[in-house]
């Protein structure tokens, strides 16, 4: 009863910062970057041909971008404002078991979609989106409807990202929460619409930088700011704090354990809303066809084993920040505990890093989350532009659409995608959702393509009125258990009573896995034996694609044609065939390592590691806390050294030193001919007399 109305105590959080500063953040910053951005873009066009006026290099960057980039941008796509705010107020409600059960549910299906991903290489590799694939094997009536579902996850995921930042732009600012809604996607909509995906990778990796160097910075601020001053220090808080409001279902009430029903509720939750997040999110298998053979399986694994420290590391310390000094005159909130409200609405780890970091700690917050909306919203808009361009406009409007103008459909796709998603969020404030109910819920939107898409890549008996109908009635199943179970709960069906825990997870677990049955049963009438060799018969590259699955430019084919027959010959009789057979050998290898490192990371992140601790049922002492923490920080910082250095290293300085070498001769050339202008009239002058045509040589 304390503890509940401790929560329901009246109190207003005073903005540490003014509004000027955050629009300044959202706006100027956002424009800035955006304004960057399209001087890299012309930059690389003139030095590298990088024409982002051609189809394939705005989706897909030519299918060559790295290792190191790729794994950069993976860590990014999933550097949501849910991931920095949901992790610490998980953290918040169920102790130590939030934050691992948020990073656990996030890493396994990021490496695993480096299998279907390789697979997608191997099988289809001129794709653009995942709706293609599905077109092509099951027709149009199958294209609409995973078309319909990709969008729902789209909407959804940008709805949940847009009001956790919102929420916290205007906390830490007194910024009108809808201003920021609308404003946020200004930045992101003007570079993604002059650069595409390779714009979305080069920011993801900038923003992806910055994020981490703040995260860092607060794992080392948290244990040396005076209220706290070493992790002896916080364990004593946390465990104090306990004493005064425990935690429902936890050993004791305490914070420090991973046995937690709560927890674990959340665990199951999440892992499988978030398969639906990735393989129902075009922008995955966007960014899988522009990275490069040989750099989707190491891309995927290292960032999705990269990031698992992110959202443990940040939300395990934050949390137990806020929970810890919830009671001492520096929280923002004290002498009240947060509102039920404001742990839902993300505002967890701002209040926390005021506490340790005053006014400096709310604009590195500030700063992060935009940072984090601003580069996954990318991802988001490219995604939904490549569906209304690929899969509408050049499949139900103009089957021979040129590049121009299937570039222009992008730009409208883009424009009006960040206006849609903006406003879909707004209406969602006015009816009382916030960060806490779409986070819950977001599975059971999500869910029910899961299987049935992943079947379509990897299974080939999968039939097609299986592939159609199982999604269908597994959406149908999961609004029904969410509705129904939240009646059943609650007595109503309302917005508090559809936010709760027990509802969403029964209404994600059903959409997720009933669409197995389904499918499974529906094929069983009348199984397909689909031959994988009918997705290379429909040409979907706009440019012709070399052996090794990049963008051959027109210039190469040129440049190929102007080969002696001899040499031409020579390079016929070593064989595209022969060349063709070892690249599809090393792609069977990537699948097979792909599939190994899925199955070690569920089982490591999921299986083995935390369910034993789940069932020991136990409290953490001072050293194994200590210990925990320490972990969690070391993983971070390499985390960061990963996604800072890997892709300088994977041919970041090669790339950046032949473009510069490019450049210089460019200017230099431009100089001599600017030279030979001027001094030619002198030259003839000084020519000697001569028939007509002397002295021009």
């Amino acid at each position: 009863m304390v503890d509940l109305q401790a929560r329901s105590s009246s109190g207003t959080v005073q903005p540490p910062l003014s509004q000027a500063v955050g629009y300044v953040i959202v706006v100027i910053v956002g424009l800035v970057i955006a304004f960057a951005m399209m001087l890299v873009t012309r930059f690389l066009k003139q030095t590298a041909g990088e024409d982002n006026s051609r189809t394939e290099m705005f989706m897909t960057a030519n299918r060559s971008v790295r290792r190191g980039l790729t794994a950069s941008a993976v860590i990014s796509s999933w550097l949501w404002t849910t991931a920095l705010l949901g992790s610490s107020f998980v953290g918040y409600d169920y102790g130590l078991s939030g934050p691992f059960w948020f990073a656990a549910g996030c890493s396994p299906m990021i490496v695993f979609f480096a299998l279907l991903g390789i697979s997608c290489k191997r099988k289809i590799p001129e794709a653009h989106t995942s709706l293609e694939v599905v077109r092509i094997r099951y027709g149009r009536a199958a294209h609409i409807v995973y078309m319909a579902l990709c969008l729902v996850n789209n909407i959804f995921a940008c709805a949940n990202m847009l009001l956790g930042a919102a929420a916290v732009v205007s906390a830490m600012t007194g910024m009108h929460v809808i201003a920021a809604t609308f404003l946020l996607p200004l930045g992101v909509t003007i570079y993604t619409f002059v650069g595409g995906i390779k714009a979305t990778f080069l920011t993801d990796y900038f923003h992806t930088a910055i994020i981490l160097i703040i995260a860092c910075y607060f794992s080392i601020k948290a244990f040396t700011c005076e209220e706290i001053g070493s992790i002896e220090g916080l364990y004593n808080l946390v465990a104090t704090a306990a004493q005064h409001h425990p935690v429902s279902g936890n050993p004791q009430g305490s914070y420090l354990t991973m046995t937690s029903k709560g927890g674990i509720l959340f665990g199951i939750l999440h892992i499988c809303s978030n398969f639906g997040l990735v393989i129902m999110d075009t922008s995955y298998f966007i960014k899988a066809f522009a990275a490069g053979p040989s750099a989707v399986v190491p891309g995927y694994t290292i960032g999705g084993i990269a990031y698992f420290a992110i959202p443990w590391a940040l939300g395990t310390i934050m949390s137990s920040v806020a929970v810890g000094l919830e009671s001492h005159p520096s929280f923002p909130t004290y002498p009240r505990r947060m509102t039920s409200s404001e742990v839902s609405g993300g505002l967890v780890l701002p209040y926390a890093a005021m506490a340790i970091a005053g006014k400096g700690g709310a604009a590195a917050v500030l700063l992060m989350t935009f940072m984090a909306v601003t580069s996954t919203l990318s991802a988001q808009v490219i995604a939904v532009s490549s569906i209304l361009s690929f899969d509408v406009y050049r499949e139900y409007f103009n089957r021979n659409a040129t590049d121009r103008q299937i570039i222009r459909a992008s730009h409208c796709g883009v424009i009006f995608f960040a206006a849609f998603s903006a406003g879909f969020s707004t209406m969602l404030h006015y009816v009382g959702v916030n960060l806490g109910w779409t986070l819950y819920m977001l599975g059971v939107v999500t869910c029910p393509g899961v299987f049935p898409m992943a079947f379509t890549i990897l299974w080939r008996r999968q039939s097609k009125p299986a592939a159609i109908l199982a999604p269908v009635m597994g959406f149908a199943t999961g609004i029904a258990v969410w509705l129904g179970t939240a009646h059943h709960f609650a007595g109503s069906v309302s917005v508090a009573a559809t936010g709760e825990i027990l509802p969403c997870v029964y209404g994600t677990v059903a959409s997720a896995c009933s669409p197995i049955l389904y499918s499974v049963v529906i094929t069983a009438i009348r199984p397909q034996n689909y031959d994988w060799t009918e997705f290379s018969k429909e040409k979907l590259a706009l440019e012709k694609l070399d052996a090794n699955l990049t963008t051959v430019h027109h210039e190469h084919k040129e440049t190929a044609s102007s080969v002696p027959s001899s040499d031409a010959g020579d390079r016929l009789e070593d064989g595209p065939e022969a060349q063709a057979l070892l690249e599809a050998k090393d792609l069977k290898r990537w699948g097979r390592i792909a599939a190994f490192w899925s199955i070690a990371t569920f089982l490591g992140h999921w299986v083995i590691w935390p369910l034993p601790m789940y069932g020991s049922k136990y409290v953490f002492e001072r050293k194994f806390f200590a210990a925990w923490v320490v972990v969690s920080i070391i993983w971070l910082w390499l985390t960061m050294l990963v996604a800072i250095f890997y892709p300088v290293i994977d041919g970041g300085f090669q790339q950046i030193s032949e473009t510069y070498r490019v450049w210089r001769s460019g200017a230099g050339a431009q100089q001599k001919q600017t030279v030979d202008d001027s001094s030619s009239p002198s030259l003839s002058e000084a020519a000697p007399e001569g028939p007509k045509g002397e002295g021009q040589h």
